[in-house]
């Protein structure tokens, strides 16, 4: 018996009991609809957090003062004064994988102006700040060299700030706002880049010469950090070596003392943003992918009820020179059909759930085509194995036997 007439007659048994295959393609159909669904919701939020990363800055680095023991205590890294102003000078002047560094100060409080009030900080920085937070001023302009020389009291502010400050709408720029009962001249407005990846305003910003920060508002000589961007992502790791170097230099640590500052980049957070992500999405497509199983079960009790039902047709087939390889090929072809047309209908309804959930509920979905195929093969080799074994019982019955069951 050839293939053409085998695929005929599973296409006809199926065809008799059409309520029965579809019920029994519907757990492969909800399987593969949920895998891909979730798949497109995980590798969604996946871009969608490597995206906001790039835009922080996807080769910044964050140095900081590293904590240290006292007396058996350890202090609060936020106590230490080990980053000086003379550290970023050095760094800025010796390293080679930096493409901007900037020293960072802030200081908390009210900013006012008029009848309007604000509650924020102000961030002392250098110029290289903005291209390494891939930040850009929207109306006029960033404060200067001689700014930062002079301490001038101007400062570049974002436009969460803006909005609060000026809810008329009016221009800022050219205003004087206080911060601490110290005038600053808005010299520019940033651009908008809203809610980063962790729920944090990025409009929410202050920006001044760091040593106005330093002398006008803290009184202070160390630095609350230093931020850098390498060349390029692929040598942050390069980069964050000779910081190192430089910094244990200048500190004089010796070979066994433990480095009195800590540094961070954005590929760390990004690795572990990732590796949570992936984690989610595969347990939630481990979750769908029960579904799947459920199916295959289905398909298996369905054909065993088939070949039970049919076993005197078997007995008749087998009789007039039906092979066994013949009544296993046709059994396992309507389990695979229903399989295939299950997981069709499934690749379907997923992607379809997915744009849906993309509208209605404004999640980032990304369908990638390897998670159409994984789940179409899936499903595939869940008809094989589960129709298998029925049509293996079917092809072993003795035709004698067959033809005399009621």
């Amino acid at each position: 018996m050839n293939g053409t007439n085998l695929f005929k007659i599973a296409l006809r048994a199926l065809a008799n009991n059409k309520m029965r295959a579809f019920l029994t393609m519907l757990g492969i159909i909800i399987g593969v609809a949920s895998v891909i669904t979730m798949l497109a919701i995980g590798q969604g939020s996946k871009q969608s957090i490597q995206s906001q990363i790039a835009e922080m800055g996807s080769n910044m680095i964050m140095i900081h003062p590293g904590g240290d023991m006292r007396g058996g205590v350890r202090r609060d890294a936020s106590e230490m004064q080990t980053l000086k102003l003379e550290n970023y000078e050095t760094l800025r002047d010796e390293t080679n994988y930096l493409a901007g560094i900037s020293p960072n100060v802030s200081s908390s409080g009210q900013l006012v102006i008029g009848n309007n009030n604000y509650p924020s900080s102000v961030s002392g920085v250098s110029l290289d700040y903005l291209d390494i937070r891939q930040l850009s001023v929207d109306n006029g302009s960033m404060f200067t060299e001689a700014d930062i020389q002079s301490s001038a009291k101007v400062c570049v502010i974002g436009k969460t700030i803006a909005d609060n400050l000026f809810p008329d709408g009016s221009d800022p720029v050219g205003r004087v706002i206080r911060f601490n009962k110290i005038p600053f001249r808005i010299v520019g407005v940033l651009k908008s880049k809203g809610y980063n990846s962790m729920g944090m305003d990025q409009d929410d910003i202050v920006l001044a010469p760091y040593t106005t920060v330093m002398k006008r508002l803290l009184a202070a000589t160390s630095l609350q950090g230093i931020y850098a961007s390498a060349l390029s992502e692929d040598m942050t790791e390069y980069a964050i070596d000779e910081i190192t170097e430089i910094l244990r230099r200048e500190h004089k640590l010796k070979d066994n003392d433990a480095d009195d500052f800590s540094i961070r980049s954005q590929q760390e957070l990004s690795t572990m943003l990732n590796s949570t992500t992936d984690l989610m999405t595969t347990l939630l497509a481990c979750i769908a992918g029960i579904s799947l199983v459920v199916g295959g079960i289905g398909i298996m009790n369905i054909m065993y009820v088939s070949v039970t039902e049919r076993t005197r047709e078997i007995g008749l087939r087998m009789s007039v020179g039906a092979r066994g390889i013949d009544i296993l090929s046709q059994f396992l072809i309507e389990a695979i059909l229903i399989s295939i047309t299950g997981g069709i209908i499934g690749v379907l309804i997923g992607c379809g759930a997915s744009w849906m959930v993309k509208a209605i509920v404004r999640w980032p979905i990304l369908i990638q085509p390897w998670s159409v195929f994984l789940s179409f093969a899936v499903c595939t080799v869940t008809g094989v194995f589960f129709g298998w074994y029925p049509a293996k019982k079917a092809a072993d019955l003795d035709p004698i036997e067959a033809i005399r069951y009621e």
